[in-house]
């Protein structure tokens, strides 16, 4: 019996056929890996026109998705502290805010406040005022804010980031301000958070910003644009129309979620725009889902 198995597996074309079975064996075994690992929570803006309206039925909508954690940008009217309470009600878990540049400039004591009523363990900011283009001097007076904002924001035990918006990268030196903005910011006290839309919408790729900044992203915006939306541009603004489930745009969102993954991303919110938001995150918390299996 030996013999006989030694025969057959010695002919040339009997090799080649198992070398290529296990290949492609050992290809299904990669296509399985999990491309996301994550957890996608939800940033509340996405439904901004809903919650103004009826934020219980909002609450409830986004806890009936699945979703456990959310990003905040406000309370819609409510104390900060009973907002809080009605998201524990719902199993939902507050993890981030965004509050405005002025805020964090001129009262930052005061948003922290609000940040530790509102149960957050991130607090940050979405936007630097400026007038187009961005330039050199709005942005090291930005640093400055961010890092005096991160410095009081740790001794409270929140940690302060800066959300990305597109503007950032207008030529400066050898580079962008946008990598000015990274060396004048102390690590320590300042994270960032990438908004994939963001930083493709100025040209940029989002998984090569993440390879080169391996440490000053903890948190990730997941939102696709639409393929005839234009790039290159830099002006922190687009038509929220734009804005389109996660696996129906142009993005490439398992190579950006494999670099995250790879850098150590430690929080995800999809934030969806557009006016199809209820219909669309649905649709993209699946495409997730699809990717870990």
């Amino acid at each position: 019996m030996n013999m006989l198995l030694h025969s057959i597996f010695s002919h040339p074309a009997v090799v080649v056929a198992a070398i290529g079975l296990a290949g492609l064996l050992t290809g299904c075994a990669t296509s399985q890996t999990p491309v996301f690992k994550g957890e996608a929570g939800l940033q509340l803006y996405s439904l901004r026109a809903q919650m103004a309206t009826n934020w219980a039925a909002s609450l409830d909508e986004v806890r009936g998705w699945g979703v456990k954690y959310v990003e905040l940008a406000g309370t819609y009217g409510l104390p900060p502290a009973q907002f809080r309470e009605e998201l524990q009600k719902r199993g939902l878990v507050p993890v981030s805010g965004h509050f405005s540049y002025e805020q964090w400039a001129s009262d930052p004591e005061a948003v922290l406040r609000q940040a530790k009523e509102q149960g957050l363990s991130y607090a940050g900011c979405a936007w630097i005022p400026h007038r187009d283009p961005f330039d050199e001097a709005t942005c090291r007076k930005a640093a400055e804010v961010f890092n005096h904002a991160g410095e009081l924001a740790a001794k409270q035990g929140i940690r302060f980031f800066y959300h990305t918006h597109g503007y950032e990268f207008q030529p400066f030196g050898d580079g962008t301000l946008f990598d000015l903005l990274m060396r004048e910011t102390n690590p320590q006290y300042v994270t960032y958070e990438m908004d994939i839309f963001w930083i493709a919408h100025p040209g940029q790729d989002p998984a090569k910003l993440l390879a080169k900044y391996p440490n000053r992203f903890e948190l990730m915006h997941l939102k696709d644009m639409r393929p005839s939306t234009p790039t290159g541009l830099l002006t922190g603004s687009s038509d929220v129309n734009n804005d389109v489930a996660l696996g129906a745009g142009k993005l490439d969102l398992p190579a950006i979620l494999r670099e995250a993954g790879k850098i150590g991303v430690k929080w995800y919110f999809i934030e969806d725009e557009s006016p199809v938001s209820e219909q669309q995150i649905p649709e993209s918390l699946k495409y997730l889902e699809n990717l870990k299996h």
